[in-house]
């Protein structure tokens, strides 16, 4: 994913800066203090640190010459075999500057390298110890191959909490003089879900607008309706008002600009908080999973919501 400006104006330079993910700082800290680590995996969502804490240790071990003994590289965009057998390797090959006696390989997105180009690597890791360490990142660790899984030591990120998404909007809002309430910091947590990436980008975007963010901005920018409007929607279905519900939902949709998948996820959540027994809540789940499948695979979007909105209705009415 693209970096903002803010993201990158924002991202942490030292161990201390970093926000969530203490246990894993913790141990590689312990890493780079002996200047002696193994191979790395590091694997979670999309936007809660793998990258900043692979250039912090870079930073860490290298001081101002941490750009000439790092090789960042994205697999989404160079994926293919000959990347990991001319680049890679020849970058490894080499004597790092400096006392630490290794250089330092970040493949980013490393879970969309080909098969082929995973077992290149898997050699290059073998026969590269004594000059290069490897920092894979991947959404999906399951992608990766056994034999370099194996090789890695891993850590397994997790989306920031609140607390810690609060204590960036508070540093971001008093260094760019924004206002933010409790509620919209609340509101923020809720679009972002633990995405440090996603958050900057949408208080990002805010700021343009208005120094003063209010909710309604939040969700605008990033795109999302608000909790309390998806909940009236399911609130009318369970009533047995199907044609209140269904003209709320498309005014919804057509409001803030949502697809068919971006709306059955925000349902998903919002079921939950309905008032009505819970065996009716997993029922109304299961359905939404089916729906969303339906969905992914081709399905008419509308068809799919309407026929949910129905099937609620049914299920309200026992």
């Amino acid at each position: 994913m693209t970096s903002s400006i803010w993201t990158e104006k924002y991202r942490p330079s030292t161990f201390d800066e970093i926000k969530g993910q203490q246990d894993i700082v913790e141990k590689i800290r312990a890493f780079v203090k002996t200047k002696s680590m193994p191979h790395l995996l590091f694997s979670g969502p999309a936007g809660v640190g793998k990258t900043t804490l692979s250039l912090v240790i870079a930073k860490q071990l290298f001081g101002e010459n941490w750009r000439q003994n790092v090789l960042e590289l994205n697999a989404s965009d160079e994926r293919g075999i000959d990347v990991v057998r001319v680049k890679v390797k020849d970058f490894a090959r080499t004597k790092a500057l400096g006392d630490v006696p290794f250089k330092i390989i970040i493949l980013d997105e490393s879970d969309a390298l080909t098969k082929e180009a995973q077992q290149a690597l898997r050699r290059t890791m073998e026969n590269y110890t004594k000059t290069a360490r490897f920092i894979l990142l991947a959404n999906y660790s399951s992608k990766i191959l056994d034999p370099i899984q194996s090789r890695c030591a891993i850590f397994r990120f997790k989306p920031l909490a609140a607390e810690e998404i609060y204590q960036v909007i508070d540093k971001v809002a008093k260094e760019e003089g924004l206002a933010i309430s409790p509620e919209v910091q609340q509101a923020l947590y809720e679009v972002c879900d633990g995405d440090c990436r996603r958050l900057e980008n949408v208080l990002q975007s805010c700021a343009v607008l208005s120094k003063t963010i209010t909710s309604e901005l939040v969700f605008s920018m990033a795109s999302v309706a608000k909790p309390k409007e998806v909940n009236e929607v399911l609130s009318l279905a369970v009533k047995g008002n199907f044609l209140e519900s269904r003209k709320k939902l498309l005014s919804l949709m057509l409001d803030y600009g949502l697809a068919g998948l971006d709306i059955i996820k925000q349902i998903q959540k919002e079921i939950w908080n309905l008032k009505i027994e819970d065996k009716k809540k997993v029922e109304l789940l299961d359905k939404c999973g089916e729906v969303e499948f339906r969905m992914v695979e081709g399905s008419d979007e509308y068809v799919q919501l309407e026929s949910f909105l129905a099937y609620v209705v049914l299920v309200g009415m026992r």
